[in-house]
């Protein structure tokens, strides 16, 4: 499909009042699943968040890596087992997600930002003490849940022009080192850095009335609605943690928090800079 330079000038122009409305803004995108998976996918989402980092937004980038920690630990013959949808994670696991979290997937996003012409710096939950978390419970091992968030490293990052990539491992007590769920450490980070935005990468549309049909995504839902939504079913499954989240934000201070669809190229963008959006806001 050929684009003229009339169609060109028409996107940026539209683009405009959402460029001057979010410039020196604060958004944090949680990064992971299927977009995280396919390379195409991964350098759409990496061109567009240097995109907004080039004109003035402060973009915190948090990931996860699920299917690499699974894949890491298939690689030693170690088994990968969930409980209520968390990996169980024991001493020798922690160390897997640790060293591919906060190595192998941390550096590589900060090499393919750095590739599209960002720049950026990647940093984990233990650096400067940013995420200090206690264990849930015991029946999901080392498994954290935040207890407080040092956001001046990131702040650091921002101030001096960089993208902050942070991987979601955490510190503990007497030096324990927990696996700490991606979506809600970026709902803490971004309501202790007062975000205008969080947004949630998934590999699904949005919030949906009825889960096989994608029209029926729902596009907007005030925070009073939630309930209501749980009771209904319309909330359920592996939904509930990420409305939760969006929810959590919200109630900290975030001014919006949207699940979005990574599987669609540049979602972040069509997100943030026109007037149709995509995927389901919370306010």
């Amino acid at each position: 499909m050929n684009i003229s330079n009339f169609d060109r000038a028409g996107v940026l122009v539209q683009a405009l009042p959402y460029i001057q409305k979010y410039s020196g803004k604060t958004v944090v995108v949680k990064y992971g699943g299927n977009a995280m998976i396919s390379d195409d996918l991964k350098i759409a989402v990496m061109t567009d968040i240097v995109l907004l980092s080039l004109v003035g937004i402060h973009v915190v980038l948090v990931h996860g890596g699920g299917p690499e920690i699974t894949e890491m630990l298939d690689k030693i013959g170690k088994e990968t087992r969930f409980v209520d949808g968390l990996r169980y994670t024991d001493e020798e696991t922690v160390e897997v997600v640790q060293m591919v979290l906060a190595g192998k997937v941390n550096k590589g996003l900060v090499q393919l930002l750095q590739s599209r012409g960002g720049k950026a710096v990647g940093l984990s939950g233990l650096d400067g003490r940013m995420l200090y978390a206690n264990k849930i419970n015991e029946k999901l091992g080392l498994v954290g849940e935040i207890e407080t968030v040092n956001v001046q490293p990131i702040n650091d990052m921002l101030s001096a022009g960089y993208i902050p990539v942070i991987a979601t491992v955490a510190g503990g007590e007497n030096n324990a080192v927990y696996n700490i769920n991606a979506d809600t450490a970026a709902a803490r980070i971004a309501a202790e850095l007062g975000a205008e935005k969080l947004i949630l990468m998934t590999d699904i549309r949005g919030l949906l009335r009825n889960v096989d049909d994608e029209s029926t995504l729902i596009p907007v839902v005030n925070m009073s609605e939630i309930t209501q939504l749980k009771k209904q079913g319309i909330v359920k499954n592996g939904m509930i943690p990420k409305v939760d989240c969006c929810a959590d934000a919200v109630r900290r201070g975030v001014r919006r928090a949207h699940i979005i669809d990574g599987r669609i190229p540049h979602a972040i963008l069509i997100e943030m800079l026109t007037d149709e959006g995509v995927g389901t806001m919370f306010y």
